[in-house]
């Protein structure tokens, strides 16, 4: 080949390889652009995986609170329904107590009573012990009415029951004969209780034991102070006859 063909030959291969550079050079030029995009969105993916990764993990832990705060509301409730329960039951127990005081203290309350047309407070026990010396009494056993009686005047010496207590005890001895202990029984009421409804009745029955004693001159003495400081009663009437029949 002749040197001018040769130089022909290369300035087409120049020509053409200039002629290509542009092409090349922009495609490679975009395919960097495409790379540097990809990257870019890849990056962008991975922070918005992170990110969901995050609120997964704040969801999460906001569920495992939620769910700590729904237990432990559970429990606060079970607590207080068991409070609840046992607030109740103390309440049951302690309305129990209350009723059950109520009904001992009302043994050992004071009531009102009547007796011997007197009205006054009195004791339950105080009133048993009365009225069970009183029937003793009335069944005629007077031994023991004595000493019923005697210690009901000993342990409520205080008692409304008092003086009605000395009559029947001074009694009680006048049926067992002993008429010393009952003239000072009687005695001892009269000093005690001068406006008893049986006072007037209490001077007779001294009468009597001294008449059984055989000193008349104290039998007439009290008959006639009987008639002087009870003159309306029906005893002043049985003194007066008495009297008629000693003189």
């Amino acid at each position: 080949m002749s040197t001018s063909s040769r130089f022909k030959s290369h300035a087409l291969a120049w020509f053409t390889a200039l002629a290509v550079w542009p092409c090349a050079h922009a495609a490679l030029f975009e395919d960097d652009e495409a790379r540097r995009a990809i990257l870019d969105l890849r990056q962008r993916v991975e922070r918005q995986n992170e990110e969901i990764q995050q609120i997964q993990r704040s969801l999460l832990e906001q569920q495992n609170q939620f769910e700590a705060v729904r237990s432990e509301i559970a429990r606060l409730r079970g607590e207080k329904e068991q409070l609840s329960q046992e607030l109740r039951q103390q309440q049951d127990a302690t309305k129990a107590a209350s009723v059950a005081v109520e009904e001992r203290l009302r043994k050992f309350e004071p009531i009102k009573v009547k007796s011997d047309g007197m009205e006054f407070l009195a004791e339950p026990a105080e009133i048993k012990a009365y009225d069970l010396a009183l029937a003793v009494f009335r069944q005629g056993d007077f031994v023991n009415a004595s000493l019923f009686f005697g210690d009901f005047v000993r342990h409520y010496p205080s008692s409304g029951y008092s003086a009605s207590a000395l009559f029947w005890l001074g009694n009680a001895q006048y049926a067992n004969r002993d008429y010393k202990e009952s003239i000072r029984i009687f005695s001892a009421l009269l000093a005690k209780s001068p406006e008893h409804p049986r006072a007037a009745e209490t001077m007779l029955s001294i009468a009597n034991c001294q008449l059984e004693l055989k000193d008349l001159k104290a039998a007439r003495k009290t008959l006639e102070d009987l008639m002087k400081i009870y003159p309306q009663s029906e005893a002043a009437g049985a003194a007066r006859e008495r009297l008629a029949k000693l003189k």
